[in-house]
């Protein structure tokens, strides 16, 4: 039969029913007692220390489980100075780069039993990252990874007040950070080269926004290749890192004969690229050679397969976390260095030798 309900001070309940005890969480001493070992045993196996015996830590971990145990994790961070939790902040999630980053960070502080609070910045101004910084550093955090680039802040000068270690990447903050990064001017040069030599007079540069940091390092390298070349640099056409950007500069390159190496300073807009000169009946390479930068996942799959510059973005996120945690572990002063993570030219069906100019051909006829 259904019994009726009444309402008490403690809530909803049956009639005749008693309210249920909560249980009490099982203490140290509880494990200790329920494995037959001291206290101090149970807190070395808990903080994760290696001088206990094998089968005593086995023991102990088989009680914890048995019993219901977790060690109280603000104890132990109130105890040792250490939360085991990393901050981040970054400007934006949209783009390839950050997004791979991320997830490397994520990966590593996992491995190194760290969690990650995330903290997007929604304008790159100064300020916006400082009271980020701030924030994490009230946080309970032990130190702080700087996803950002500092060519984006609003002019001033990068300065963040010291206190909580941390790690820059994809940034030129000038003296004073220690900075993880890939090697943007390698990876430029390695394109501009591979075009030049292929045979190829001239090779035209789709940059991404003058704001960028990496942009503006592309962008000076792709020049001085050139120049050290004997070449002179034609202008420099900006995108914003879309397909879109790339398309509309594709079609723009694509009606010019005397076009026949493209540059393209991210896979995206080498894409925006490549439709356009499909769209005009311009042949890949035969007309024209492409090649991108970053070797995102789907570049093998353009048509044709996309000649791209390799970011090892993996070890780049996997870095900057090792380098937090040095820094979070140091107890002398403090080591400040900048990182390049080289690039690689990967070499696809996108590239090849420039058409015969209409000189040669006339001379062969």
């Amino acid at each position: 039969m259904v019994r009726a309900e009444k309402q008490g001070k403690q809530g909803i309940m049956a009639i005749g029913d008693k309210p249920m005890p909560r249980r009490p969480r099982p203490s140290m001493a509880d494990v200790a007692r329920h494995a037959g070992v001291a206290p101090q045993t149970v807190s070395r196996v808990s903080n994760g220390h290696s001088n206990v015996d094998p089968a005593t830590r086995q023991r102990v971990v088989e009680s914890m489980q048995a019993l219901g145990y977790r060690p109280n994790g603000a104890a132990r961070a109130l105890k040792s100075g250490r939360f085991n939790t990393i901050g981040v902040i970054t400007f934006t999630l949209d783009s390839f780069g950050n997004t791979r980053t991320l997830d490397a960070i994520a990966r590593e502080a996992a491995h190194a039993k760290y969690a990650v609070t995330l903290i997007p910045v929604s304008d790159p101004t100064m300020g916006r990252v400082s009271g980020a910084y701030d924030r994490l550093s009230e946080a309970a955090v032990d130190g702080v990874i700087l996803v950002f680039e500092a060519h984006l802040l609003d002019n001033a000068e990068f300065s963040l007040p010291p206190g909580v270690p941390m790690v820059v990447v994809d940034s030129d903050t000038g003296p004073g950070y220690t900075v993880v990064d890939t090697d943007q001017a390698l990876g430029a040069r390695q394109a501009t080269e591979h075009l030049l030599e292929l045979g190829h007079r001239q090779v035209w540069h789709i940059a991404g926004p003058p704001t960028s940091f990496s942009a503006a390092h592309r962008v000076e390298s792709w020049r001085r290749t050139m120049q050290d070349a004997g070449i002179v640099p034609p202008p420099v056409l900006y995108g914003d890192w879309t397909t879109r950007s790339g398309y509309r500069h594709g079609l723009t390159l694509g009606r010019r004969p005397e076009v026949t190496a493209i540059f393209a300073a991210n896979d995206h807009m080498a894409l925006g690229v490549m439709r356009a000169l499909h769209e005009l009946g311009r042949r890949i390479p035969d007309d024209i050679s492409v090649v991108g930068f970053d070797d995102m996942e789907e570049a093998h799959a353009f048509w044709p397969p996309l000649t791209t510059v390799r970011q090892d973005f993996a070890a780049v996120g996997r870095l900057s976390l090792q380098k937090l945690l040095s820094k979070i572990g140091r107890t002398g002063p403090d080591m400040i260095d900048k990182t390049l993570v080289p690039t690689r030219l990967v070499v696809r069906a996108s590239t090849g030798a420039p058409p015969p100019s209409p000189e040669g051909e006339a001379r062969r006829r």
